[in-house]
């Protein structure tokens, strides 16, 4: 798989919840390529949580950031990225994720519900009702993250194993002739 991909970067997109960070190390390790995840890096280098950078430049401040990690490490090579779930809302960051494979991990809105129910480390979260909340991120978002190259829809029945397994099979048939010399 790793020499189909011939060092193409994977970008992982989808709502906060949605697994991004825990397929990714898994779907890294089978690669055997590298894993970021841009909201480690983005707390790493600002020596700040997620929630402190909201509160203190608000989100406009939180994406910034984020677009400037993502120009970062854009030029790596053999690397799966776990992104931010908002990171689909810049145009210019569009641009990066091109460069690599994207790739939308679609959960249910009930999912990532059960999931985050007991995480208090969204900003986007706070005291609101979360199904509410989510089914509208979700809403908005949605006609951003169809412009993946593969969407990953899943159940809360299937395992990160399971997910990594369903990109496996799909990632060959979604290569671009120019990373895929069988196709040419």
């Amino acid at each position: 798989m790793e020499n189909i991909l011939r060092g193409l970067n994977v970008y992982l997109i989808g709502m906060m919840g949605s697994g991004k960070t825990t397929v990714g190390k898994l779907l890294a390790e089978k690669l055997q390529y590298r894993f970021l995840d841009t909201d480690s890096i983005i707390e790493t280098v600002s020596q700040k949580t997620i929630n402190e950078i909201f509160a203190l430049e608000g989100e406009e401040g939180f994406r910034r950031l984020e677009s400037n990690v993502l120009q970062q490490v854009s030029p790596y090579i053999r690397t799966v990225i776990a992104t931010g779930g908002g990171i689909i809302l810049r145009q210019e960051n569009w641009g990066y994720l091109r460069e690599g494979m994207v790739i939308w991990l679609d959960t249910p809105v009930e999912v990532l519900v059960k999931r985050l129910t007991d995480d208090h480390t969204r900003p986007l979260l706070q005291n609101q009702d979360l199904m509410v909340k989510l089914t509208n991120l979700k809403q908005q978002r949605e006609f951003l993250y169809r412009q993946a190259d593969i969407t990953i829809s899943f159940t809360e029945n299937d395992t990160p194993s399971d997910i990594v397994e369903k990109l496996l099979t799909e990632i060959p048939f979604h290569l671009k002739a120019e990373f895929n010399p069988d196709l040419n």
